[in-house]
Formats: structure tokens, C-alpha cells, sequence
């Protein structure tokens, strides 16, 4: 399967980790060969990638905000879970994981994997159907941050056995009554954050198999925060406690 990857940041971190196998790059006519522009033609001339000059109206077709810059790519690398928990095991103590159960918006998906990335998360989990995947819109809207992710999708459930089984605590991020503020939770060593569907939240079984059900505390008028917002929130507070490593 080929796909279109477009924009500059993008195009940049596929290139630039190696992980997809790349066709051919399209520069639209016009394009100012400085910066971000300037890396890209090097990374493809350093894995001697065709370089294309097209004019600008060719990318359009391709997707909005494509800053005059595609590439012609293979379908995204999915990890297995048995790669995740060995990264687990390597990791130990200091090993976090991000299920996501059933995210639908490829906004929020591509939102969240971005703070993944930059808060230190070990892995990816997605269920098997019902969910977003790693398409090229999700690419950009990550900004390009899940080619350096381990993702990968499995039944949920046995995935969050297999992580008991291997060490780790299971949090799941929900509303509910019985779910204890964040701030009143400990959350170090093995861990992984359980994060709900915009709409529905955690499932009735992933929620049953949480060790902890955490919360956000709010105030105004709103009663929850968009699943991506939470998520990155609670990401970043685990990352904070662990002294910033």
C-alpha cells in the first residue's frame, strides 16, 4: 500500500527516522529551497530518493496544507505488542505505555500521540477495530511524531493482562464517581494510562480492568475535557513527577 505524506514537518520526520520505505519526493515549482526545504533535498539525496518539481496546483489533490511538499511513501510500520513489551522489560520501572480505547478524531489522535512523543511514552496500544488508526492525516497532525512511536493494535484486554503480567499498573483515565483525583494518586514506577472515546469514555470491560480509575479536577461549567486535552494533561504530569526524565 503507497501513501501521500504531506507538509514539511511531516515529510521531514519520515524521511528523517528511515522507518518507510520512500518512493518519491514532489516539490512544487517556486518553493524557496532554505530551511526545512534545504534539509528535506539533502535526506533524499543522502537515500538517493527521486526528487520531482511539479507545479503547485499537482499538490492540491493530495490534501490541504501540504506548504508545497509530498511524498510518495509505504503504509505506516505498525509495531507487534510482543516489540512494546520488551521495550517494558528494558525499561522496567520506568516503563509507560498509552492504550487509547477506541479514539475516533484523527485531530485528537494525532494530538496525543505528538505529547506521546515528547513526554516519554514507551508504547502504543489501539484495539483491533472501531478506532483511528496511523493514517497521513494523522501523520500531520502530529506533526510527524508517530514515526518515532512504537503503535500497534490488539484486543485490549489481553493486552492489559499481559502488561499486569509483565509488572505494570493500569490507570484508566475516567469521570466516573469512583475515579480519585490525580494529585492523590501515586504514579510511580511501570505504568500505563488508559484513555477513553471522545464520546462514550472507557468501555465497560477496559474500565473493569484498570487497577485505578483517575480524574481531572475541574471547575466552570464544562464537566470533562476533550480525550486528547486529558490524555496529554496526565502525560505530562507523570512526566513532572518522574523529575522531568
Amino acid at each position: 500500500m503507497r501513501e501521500w505524506i504531506i507538509g514539511r514537518n511531516p515529510v521531514y520526520e519520515v524521511l528523517r527516522t528511515g522507518r518507510r520505505q520512500i518512493f518519491r519526493l514532489l516539490i512544487a515549482q517556486g518553493v524557496q529551497e532554505k530551511g526545512r526545504i534545504t534539509d528535506l533535498i539533502k535526506l533524499a539525496a543522502e537515500r538517493r530518493i527521486t526528487v520531482e518539481k511539479v507545479i503547485h496546483q499537482q499538490l492540491d489533490p493530495l490534501g490541504y496544507g501540504h506548504q508545497g511538499i509530498a511524498l510518495e511513501v509505504s503504509g505506516y510500520p505498525y509495531s507487534t505488542l510482543q516489540d512494546i513489551l520488551e521495550v517494558v522489560r528494558i525499561k522496567a520501572e520506568h516503563a509507560l505505555i498509552l492504550i487509547l480505547d477506541q479514539l475516533q478524531d484523527p485531530q485528537n489522535f494525532g494530538s496525543l500521540l505528538r505529547t506521546a512523543e515528547s513526554t516519554g511514552v514507551d508504547g502504543i496500544i489501539l484495539p483491533l477495530r472501531h478506532t483511528t488508526t496511523v493514517t497521513p492525516a494523522v501523520v500531520s497532525s502530529s506533526s510527524g511524531a508517530c514515526e518515532h512511536l512504537l503503535i500497534t493494535q490488539a484486543n485490549l484486554i489481553q493486552a492489559i493482562t499481559q502488561l499486569k503480567e509483565n509488572g505494570l499498573w493500569i490507570f484508566g483515565l475516567d469521570g466516573s464517581p469512583s475515579s480519585q483525583y490525580v494529585e492523590r494518586v501515586n504514579l510511580d514506577g511501570p505504568i500505563a494510562i488508559v484513555v477513553g472515546s471522545e464520546g462514550e469514555g472507557l468501555r465497560s470491560l477496559v474500565r473493569e480492568s484498570c487497577d485505578v480509575l483517575l480524574s481531572l479536577p475541574m471547575q466552570g461549567n464544562i464537566s470533562s475535557l476533550n480525550a486528547s486535552v486529558a490524555g496529554s494533561i496526565v502525560l505530562y504530569l507523570i512526566w513532572e513527577r518522574r523529575g522531568w526524565k
